[in-house]
Protein backbone atom coordinates (compact mmCIF):
# COMPACT_ATOMS: atom_id res chain seq x y z
CA UNK A 1 0.00 0.00 0.00
CA UNK A 2 1.31 3.27 -1.11
CA UNK A 3 -0.03 7.10 -0.35
CA UNK A 4 1.16 10.40 -1.49
CA UNK A 5 -0.94 13.27 -0.64
CA UNK A 6 -0.92 17.10 -2.25
CA UNK A 7 -2.46 20.72 -1.57
CA UNK A 8 -4.81 22.61 -3.11
CA UNK A 9 -4.09 26.55 -3.99
CA UNK A 10 -5.29 29.92 -3.84
CA UNK A 11 -4.65 32.26 -6.66
CA UNK A 12 -4.02 35.73 -4.67
CA UNK A 13 -3.49 37.76 -7.49
CA UNK A 14 -3.79 37.66 -11.62
CA UNK A 15 -7.05 35.66 -12.52
CA UNK A 16 -8.02 36.01 -16.19
CA UNK A 17 -5.36 38.42 -17.02
CA UNK A 18 -2.87 35.41 -17.02
CA UNK A 19 -4.59 34.07 -19.89
CA UNK A 20 -3.26 36.94 -21.99
CA UNK A 21 0.58 36.76 -20.62
CA UNK A 22 0.14 38.87 -17.56
CA UNK A 23 1.47 37.57 -14.60
CA UNK A 24 -0.41 35.86 -12.09
CA UNK A 25 0.66 34.66 -8.21
CA UNK A 26 -0.37 31.31 -6.51
CA UNK A 27 0.09 29.62 -3.45
CA UNK A 28 -0.32 26.12 -2.17
CA UNK A 29 -2.78 25.84 1.34
CA UNK A 30 -2.82 23.44 4.12
CA UNK A 31 -5.53 21.49 2.72
CA UNK A 32 -4.82 18.56 0.66
CA UNK A 33 -6.10 15.67 -1.44
CA UNK A 34 -4.70 12.16 -0.16
CA UNK A 35 -4.55 9.26 -2.41
CA UNK A 36 -3.84 5.61 -1.16
CA UNK A 37 -3.10 2.98 -3.62
CA UNK A 38 -2.90 -1.10 -3.24
CA UNK A 39 -3.02 -4.07 -4.93
CA UNK A 40 -6.42 -5.48 -5.50
CA UNK A 41 -6.42 -8.48 -8.34
CA UNK A 42 -9.15 -8.51 -10.79
CA UNK A 43 -10.31 -4.93 -10.31
CA UNK A 44 -9.79 -1.66 -10.35
CA UNK A 45 -11.76 0.75 -7.69
CA UNK A 46 -11.99 3.76 -6.49
CA UNK A 47 -13.65 4.85 -3.35
CA UNK A 48 -13.42 8.67 -2.44
CA UNK A 49 -15.12 10.97 0.12
CA UNK A 50 -14.97 14.91 0.01
CA UNK A 51 -15.53 18.48 2.08
CA UNK A 52 -19.00 18.10 1.59
CA UNK A 53 -18.92 14.19 2.88
CA UNK A 54 -19.80 12.87 -0.40
CA UNK A 55 -19.29 9.06 -0.18
CA UNK A 56 -19.29 6.57 -3.22
CA UNK A 57 -17.03 4.23 -5.34
CA UNK A 58 -16.63 3.27 -8.83
CA UNK A 59 -15.18 -0.08 -10.00
CA UNK A 60 -13.73 0.96 -13.11
CA UNK A 61 -14.16 -2.81 -14.76
CA UNK A 62 -17.63 -3.33 -13.90
CA UNK A 63 -19.06 0.17 -14.01
CA UNK A 64 -20.46 -0.44 -10.79
CA UNK A 65 -21.20 3.12 -9.04
CA UNK A 66 -23.02 3.75 -5.48
CA UNK A 67 -23.56 7.75 -6.57
CA UNK A 68 -24.06 9.56 -9.96
CA UNK A 69 -21.43 11.94 -8.38
CA UNK A 70 -19.16 9.19 -9.04
CA UNK A 71 -17.75 9.22 -12.73
CA UNK A 72 -17.39 13.12 -12.48
CA UNK A 73 -15.63 13.10 -9.23
CA UNK A 74 -13.34 10.22 -9.88
CA UNK A 75 -12.47 11.35 -13.70
CA UNK A 76 -8.95 12.76 -12.86
CA UNK A 77 -8.01 9.51 -10.91
CA UNK A 78 -9.64 7.11 -14.21
CA UNK A 79 -7.17 9.78 -16.49
CA UNK A 80 -4.28 9.24 -14.04
CA UNK A 81 -4.58 4.92 -14.16
CA UNK A 82 -5.44 5.32 -17.97
CA UNK A 83 -2.43 6.91 -18.51
CA UNK A 84 -0.18 4.74 -16.50
CA UNK A 85 -1.99 1.68 -17.76
CA UNK A 86 -2.22 0.49 -14.00
CA UNK A 87 -4.48 -2.77 -13.24
CA UNK A 88 -5.57 -4.61 -10.27
CA UNK A 89 -5.86 -1.80 -7.77
CA UNK A 90 -7.49 -0.26 -5.15
CA UNK A 91 -7.12 3.74 -5.27
CA UNK A 92 -8.74 5.81 -1.92
CA UNK A 93 -9.49 9.60 -2.38
CA UNK A 94 -9.57 11.68 1.17
CA UNK A 95 -9.88 15.41 0.57
CA UNK A 96 -9.85 18.18 2.55
CA UNK A 97 -11.04 20.44 -0.75
CA UNK A 98 -14.58 21.25 -1.96
CA UNK A 99 -14.73 19.99 -5.75
CA UNK A 100 -15.17 23.23 -8.58
CA UNK A 101 -14.37 25.48 -5.80
CA UNK A 102 -11.08 27.18 -7.45
CA UNK A 103 -9.04 25.60 -4.61
CA UNK A 104 -7.20 23.05 -6.93
CA UNK A 105 -8.65 20.15 -6.22
CA UNK A 106 -8.65 18.36 -9.19
CA UNK A 107 -5.00 19.66 -9.80
CA UNK A 108 -4.07 17.98 -6.33
CA UNK A 109 -5.92 14.70 -6.74
CA UNK A 110 -4.49 14.16 -10.30
CA UNK A 111 -0.75 14.96 -8.42
CA UNK A 112 -1.42 13.02 -5.54
CA UNK A 113 -2.69 9.83 -7.56
CA UNK A 114 0.60 10.25 -9.89
CA UNK A 115 2.97 10.37 -6.91
CA UNK A 116 1.06 7.44 -5.21
CA UNK A 117 1.58 5.04 -8.18
CA UNK A 118 5.15 6.16 -9.51
CA UNK A 119 5.71 4.94 -5.92
CA UNK A 120 3.45 1.94 -5.93
CA UNK A 121 4.99 1.18 -9.46
CA UNK A 122 8.52 1.76 -8.50
CA UNK A 123 8.63 4.56 -10.95
CA UNK A 124 10.66 6.94 -8.96
CA UNK A 125 9.38 10.16 -11.02
CA UNK A 126 10.94 13.37 -9.58
CA UNK A 127 8.18 16.15 -9.07
CA UNK A 128 9.12 17.71 -11.71
CA UNK A 129 8.24 14.69 -13.92
CA UNK A 130 5.20 14.44 -11.72
CA UNK A 131 3.77 18.16 -12.25
CA UNK A 132 4.70 18.02 -15.57
CA UNK A 133 2.54 14.37 -16.09
CA UNK A 134 -0.21 15.69 -14.34
CA UNK A 135 -0.43 18.38 -16.03
CA UNK A 136 -0.82 16.93 -19.32
CA UNK A 137 -3.22 14.64 -17.83
CA UNK A 138 -5.51 17.25 -16.15
CA UNK A 139 -5.06 19.09 -19.60
CA UNK A 140 -6.24 16.40 -21.04
CA UNK A 141 -9.55 15.76 -18.94
CA UNK A 142 -10.33 19.28 -19.08
CA UNK A 143 -10.00 19.51 -22.94
CA UNK A 144 -7.49 21.47 -23.31
CA UNK A 145 -8.24 24.50 -20.05
CA UNK A 146 -6.14 23.08 -17.14
CA UNK A 147 -3.29 25.69 -15.98
CA UNK A 148 0.15 24.65 -15.02
CA UNK A 149 0.17 26.77 -12.03
CA UNK A 150 -2.22 24.46 -10.37
CA UNK A 151 -0.68 21.45 -11.12
CA UNK A 152 2.91 23.21 -10.47
CA UNK A 153 1.87 24.37 -6.88
CA UNK A 154 0.38 21.12 -5.95
CA UNK A 155 3.94 19.46 -6.93
CA UNK A 156 6.10 21.91 -5.56
CA UNK A 157 4.53 23.70 -2.69
CA UNK A 158 4.98 27.43 -1.86
CA UNK A 159 4.32 30.22 -3.97
CA UNK A 160 4.53 30.54 -8.06
CA UNK A 161 4.91 33.53 -9.94
CA UNK A 162 3.21 32.59 -13.79
CA UNK A 163 2.75 34.44 -17.31
CA UNK A 164 4.85 33.23 -19.42
CA UNK A 165 7.01 31.12 -17.66
CA UNK A 166 6.78 29.56 -14.08
CA UNK A 167 8.94 30.95 -11.45
CA UNK A 168 9.20 29.93 -8.20
CA UNK A 169 9.20 32.85 -5.32
CA UNK A 170 10.51 32.41 -1.96
CA UNK A 171 8.04 34.28 0.88
CA UNK A 172 6.55 33.66 3.98
CA UNK A 173 3.57 31.92 4.83
CA UNK A 174 0.58 33.89 5.02
CA UNK A 175 -2.55 33.15 7.00
CA UNK A 176 -5.79 33.56 5.26
CA UNK A 177 -9.66 32.92 5.42
CA UNK A 178 -11.18 31.63 2.74
CA UNK A 179 -15.35 31.73 1.97
CA UNK A 180 -16.58 29.22 -0.55
CA UNK A 181 -20.16 30.19 -1.55
CA UNK A 182 -21.11 26.72 -2.11
CA UNK A 183 -21.84 27.46 -5.85
CA UNK A 184 -19.46 25.53 -8.12
CA UNK A 185 -18.23 27.23 -10.81
CA UNK A 186 -17.28 26.26 -14.45
CA UNK A 187 -13.60 27.61 -14.83
CA UNK A 188 -14.25 27.02 -18.79
CA UNK A 189 -17.46 29.40 -19.36
CA UNK A 190 -16.08 32.43 -17.12
CA UNK A 191 -12.94 32.37 -19.24
CA UNK A 192 -14.62 31.93 -22.55
CA UNK A 193 -17.04 34.98 -21.03
CA UNK A 194 -14.21 37.21 -20.14
CA UNK A 195 -12.15 36.74 -23.37
CA UNK A 196 -15.21 37.38 -25.17
CA UNK A 197 -15.75 40.85 -23.67
CA UNK A 198 -11.82 41.43 -24.45
CA UNK A 199 -12.35 40.57 -28.68
CA UNK A 200 -15.48 42.72 -28.45
CA UNK A 201 -13.91 46.03 -26.19
CA UNK A 202 -9.81 45.52 -26.06
CA UNK A 203 -9.54 49.04 -25.03
CA UNK A 204 -11.49 48.65 -22.39
CA UNK A 205 -9.96 45.12 -21.45
CA UNK A 206 -6.74 45.37 -21.77
CA UNK A 207 -5.94 48.17 -19.46
CA UNK A 208 -7.89 46.12 -16.72
CA UNK A 209 -5.42 43.17 -17.74
CA UNK A 210 -2.64 45.61 -17.77
CA UNK A 211 -3.71 47.05 -13.86
CA UNK A 212 -4.16 43.46 -12.67
CA UNK A 213 -0.92 42.00 -13.85
CA UNK A 214 1.03 45.42 -11.96
CA UNK A 215 -0.67 44.48 -9.19
CA UNK A 216 0.44 40.65 -9.01
CA UNK A 217 4.26 42.40 -9.20
CA UNK A 218 3.82 44.74 -6.25
CA UNK A 219 2.33 42.18 -4.12
CA UNK A 220 5.86 39.72 -4.15
CA UNK A 221 7.72 42.66 -1.86
CA UNK A 222 4.94 43.41 0.40
CA UNK A 223 4.45 39.83 1.02
CA UNK A 224 8.22 39.48 1.76
CA UNK A 225 8.14 42.45 4.08
CA UNK A 226 5.10 41.50 5.78
CA UNK A 227 3.16 44.53 5.07
CA UNK A 228 -0.26 43.48 5.34
CA UNK A 229 -2.34 46.92 5.06
CA UNK A 230 -0.77 47.30 1.41
CA UNK A 231 -1.18 43.52 0.46
CA UNK A 232 -4.89 44.18 1.64
CA UNK A 233 -5.66 47.55 -0.09
CA UNK A 234 -4.38 45.14 -3.41
CA UNK A 235 -6.93 42.90 -3.00
CA UNK A 236 -9.70 45.06 -2.69
CA UNK A 237 -8.35 46.43 -6.02
CA UNK A 238 -7.85 43.25 -7.92
CA UNK A 239 -11.50 42.45 -6.42
CA UNK A 240 -12.57 45.46 -8.19
CA UNK A 241 -11.49 44.66 -11.56
CA UNK A 242 -12.46 40.95 -11.69
CA UNK A 243 -16.01 42.48 -10.71
CA UNK A 244 -15.61 44.83 -13.92
CA UNK A 245 -14.64 41.49 -15.83
CA UNK A 246 -18.06 40.39 -14.84
CA UNK A 247 -17.04 37.37 -12.82
CA UNK A 248 -18.20 38.28 -9.51
CA UNK A 249 -21.52 36.71 -8.26
CA UNK A 250 -23.99 37.78 -5.31
CA UNK A 251 -22.72 35.21 -3.56
CA UNK A 252 -19.07 36.22 -3.85
CA UNK A 253 -19.09 39.42 -3.15
CA UNK A 254 -21.87 39.12 -0.06
CA UNK A 255 -18.61 37.17 1.39
CA UNK A 256 -16.18 39.67 0.21
CA UNK A 257 -18.22 42.84 1.40
CA UNK A 258 -18.99 40.92 4.44
CA UNK A 259 -15.06 40.00 5.65
CA UNK A 260 -13.95 43.76 5.11
CA UNK A 261 -17.58 45.14 6.78
CA UNK A 262 -18.22 43.22 10.03
CA UNK A 263 -14.92 40.34 9.76
CA UNK A 264 -13.02 43.51 9.29
CA UNK A 265 -10.32 42.10 6.88
CA UNK A 266 -7.42 44.66 5.75
CA UNK A 267 -8.47 43.05 2.10
CA UNK A 268 -10.89 40.49 0.26
CA UNK A 269 -10.74 39.07 -3.24
CA UNK A 270 -12.66 36.44 -5.29
CA UNK A 271 -9.93 33.54 -6.26
CA UNK A 272 -9.82 31.72 -9.47
CA UNK A 273 -12.56 31.69 -12.22
CA UNK A 274 -14.89 33.52 -10.54
CA UNK A 275 -18.73 32.90 -11.30
CA UNK A 276 -19.02 30.58 -8.11
CA UNK A 277 -16.49 29.31 -5.84
CA UNK A 278 -14.55 30.99 -3.63
CA UNK A 279 -12.77 34.24 -1.84
CA UNK A 280 -9.89 35.00 0.32
CA UNK A 281 -10.12 37.66 3.06
CA UNK A 282 -6.92 38.63 4.77
CA UNK A 283 -7.64 39.13 8.74
CA UNK A 284 -5.91 41.68 10.66
CA UNK A 285 -3.58 40.83 13.14
CA UNK A 286 -6.11 39.30 16.09
CA UNK A 287 -9.04 39.10 13.62
CA UNK A 288 -9.41 35.25 12.53
CA UNK A 289 -12.68 34.18 14.72
CA UNK A 290 -14.69 37.77 13.95
CA UNK A 291 -13.65 37.36 10.20
CA UNK A 292 -15.05 33.34 10.24
CA UNK A 293 -17.82 34.48 11.89
CA UNK A 294 -18.83 37.39 9.59
CA UNK A 295 -18.71 34.86 6.58
CA UNK A 296 -20.99 32.05 8.07
CA UNK A 297 -23.47 34.72 8.77
CA UNK A 298 -23.40 35.94 5.33
CA UNK A 299 -24.11 32.37 4.73
CA UNK A 300 -21.03 31.23 3.58
CA UNK A 301 -18.49 28.19 4.53
CA UNK A 302 -15.58 29.53 6.06
CA UNK A 303 -12.00 28.07 7.60
CA UNK A 304 -8.41 29.17 7.59
CA UNK A 305 -5.91 27.83 5.53
CA UNK A 306 -1.82 28.86 5.47
CA UNK A 307 -0.79 30.04 2.09
CA UNK A 308 2.96 28.84 0.94
CA UNK A 309 2.93 25.25 2.35
CA UNK A 310 4.59 22.02 1.15
CA UNK A 311 3.63 20.36 -1.82
CA UNK A 312 3.60 16.57 -2.90
CA UNK A 313 4.56 14.05 -0.50
CA UNK A 314 4.71 10.03 0.30
CA UNK A 315 2.62 9.63 3.57
CA UNK A 316 2.88 6.84 5.94
CA UNK A 317 0.01 7.32 7.73
CA UNK A 318 -2.97 8.84 6.48
CA UNK A 319 -5.11 8.17 9.97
Amino acid sequence: MTSASAPGKVILFGEHAVVSGTAALGGAIDLRARVTVQDLPGRILIDACDLCLKKFSLDLITGQVVSSDAVHFTRYVSAVLKDFDAQDLRVEIKSDLPMASGLGSSAAIVVATTAALSQHLGLGLSKKEIAERSHRIEKSVQHGLGSPMDTALASFGGYLQVSDDILPLDLPELEMIVGYTKQPHDTRSEVAKVQSMRSRYPDLVGPIFQAIGAISGRAVPLIREQRLASLGELMNVNHGLLEALGVGTRELCELVYAARGAGQALGAKLTGAGGGGCMIALPAPGGSAALITALKQARGLAFPVKIGCEGVRLESDLG
